[in-house]
């Protein structure tokens, strides 16, 4: 026999306790799927950031409106945590205006439309008995509509995309339901234009461009954007630039400007190697041509 030491064994204890924790450890670490992930969708709308974060339960063979999600009950519209929607700027849902800040979307289903609740509250989860009315931004109801194909786990996406405009679109089984949001980007840029272009001294070639197309996008003041765009070409003349200058032309009717100014921008871009350009304002310089006659 021999004898063990009482450090040896102290060393072995150790040992063994350090095993235990690196046993328990790993076990603490063990993570599955959840049976909704979360899911965060972001979209810039307007001027606007627009931020969606919730959860995705599955159908997995079961009924889902008039069933899993009852009919005429307030749904947290998803799973685990409450559904969330964020604005960086005051935004106008359905009519209604909503300021900048971070919302719990709640919805009551119905046959042929849904009770769509935007509350302060984000934190209720399944606990929706716990809602408080007094504490609403916006609440609007809309019409829903049968999908063409089934939809297994519920998904919110931005969809129908303009400049100042995306529909929120809600979808599930075979059932789908769309809110509208609507961002006020005719004033924030009308004030940005007032104070780089129409204030400042010694505007820059960029911010008068940018000016000059957005009077020209906008049915605005076409002599006033001519004015700009032409002070940043004199300074620094880009192709883009001066195919907006032809196309603002065309729009006035000065057709022999238009050809002129397409034709600087074709040799622009040629330079530039853009052919795309080149295409765009041979196109421009038929139809002004062809306009004008000439």
């Amino acid at each position: 026999m021999y004898a063990i030491s009482r450090n040896t064994l102290l060393a072995g204890t150790a040992l063994a306790g350090a095993f235990v924790l690196t046993i328990s450890s790993a076990q603490a670490q063990l993570s599955t799927p959840a049976a909704s992930p979360k899911s965060t969708v972001q979209q810039r709308v307007g001027l606007t950031d627009v931020t969606i974060t919730y959860s995705r339960p599955s159908a997995k063979g079961r009924a889902v409106f008039g069933g899993l999600v009852p009919f005429d009950k307030r749904w947290r519209t998803g799973a685990n945590a409450t559904t969330s929607i964020k604005f960086s700027d005051e935004v106008t849902i359905e009519g209604k205006k909503v300021p900048a800040g971070e919302y719990g979307i709640y919805t009551i289903p119905k046959k042929g439309e849904w009770i769509v609740v935007l509350n302060k509250s984000t934190k209720m989860g399944a606990d929706v008995d716990a809602f408080k009315d007094d504490e609403d931004v916006a609440r609007f109801t809309v019409k829903t509509t049968k999908l063409p194909a089934k939809v297994e786990t519920f998904t919110i996406n931005f969809t129908d995309l303009t400049p100042a405009t995306a529909n929120v679109a809600l979808e599930w089984e075979l059932t789908g339901a769309k809110f509208k949001i609507t961002s006020d980007v005719e004033t924030k840029v009308m004030a940005q234009i007032d104070e780089k272009v129409v204030k400042n001294a010694s505007p820059n070639a960029n911010d008068l461009a940018a000016a000059a197309a957005y009077y020209y996008d906008n049915n605005k003041d076409l002599k006033q954007a001519l004015a700009w765009l032409q002070k940043a070409n004199a300074t620094d003349p880009k192709f883009w630039n001066v195919h907006t200058e032809a196309k603002i032309r065309l729009k006035m009717k000065d057709y022999k400007g238009a050809v002129t100014a397409a034709e600087q921008s074709k040799k622009l871009a040629l330079d530039a190697k853009n052919n795309d350009y080149a295409v765009m304002n041979d196109q421009l310089m038929v139809q002004a041509k062809k306009e004008g006659k000439l």
